[in-house]
């Protein structure tokens, strides 16, 4: 088929679709990260800071209370699926920044997941569904591997392309959130 010099190739027009995605998706995770920072910042005695972008090896946010001896490393993810996935590297730098500063008497690495109250279900396409919060805290003796948090809370690692139930303990944040879901303790 032949075309005007001046349009673009039918080739091209997924690759816009696909730049615009991953636009999207980075605009959803600065805001997310935008509003972690700014509920932080609204505690007395916090102060929240994003570090900047993923390129420079930093956790995407830093929280300290030095009136509480606290601070966390965040990794925050937001999306519109039904699992949010944590590198294994964002992980390990988390901890790196988290065991530097030893002046800190509570020091966490903190995973922030949001799931948006639209669930995509094809290109373009959302279903309604609950907006939920979940921040889940790594404990040092688990084995750094890719991990993934499901939209009902629940955590696994991924090993060698197969899932591994990992348990992360869900954690309180010292700001208010009114759709945070806390899973129910069974033991």
């Amino acid at each position: 088929m032949l075309t005007n010099k001046n349009e673009p190739i039918t080739k091209d027009r997924p690759e816009k679709d696909n730049k615009k995605i991953a636009r999207t998706r980075r605009q959803r995770g600065y805001h997310w990260e935008d509003t972690l920072v700014k509920r932080f910042n609204a505690l007395e005695g916090w102060k929240g800071f994003r570090l900047g972008s993923p390129s420079v090896g930093l956790p995407d946010i830093l929280a300290v209370s030095t009136k509480n001896s606290t601070i966390f490393t965040i990794e925050a993810k937001s999306g519109t699926t039904n699992s949010l996935v944590v590198p294994f590297d964002q992980i390990e730098r988390c901890l790196k920044w988290t065991s530097t500063f030893e002046l800190y008497n509570t020091r966490k690495v903190v995973f922030a997941f949001k799931f948006l109250s639209k669930k995509r279900i094809g290109l373009g396409l959302y279903e309604k569904r609950e907006l939920r919060e979940y921040y889940k805290v790594w404990d040092k003796s688990n084995r750094i591997t890719d991990f993934a948090c499901n939209y009902d809370g629940n955590t696994y690692s991924l090993v060698d392309g197969k899932r591994e139930k990992l348990d992360l303990e869900d954690y309180e944040m010292p700001f208010v959130s009114k759709n945070v879901k806390t899973l129910a303790k069974t033991k």
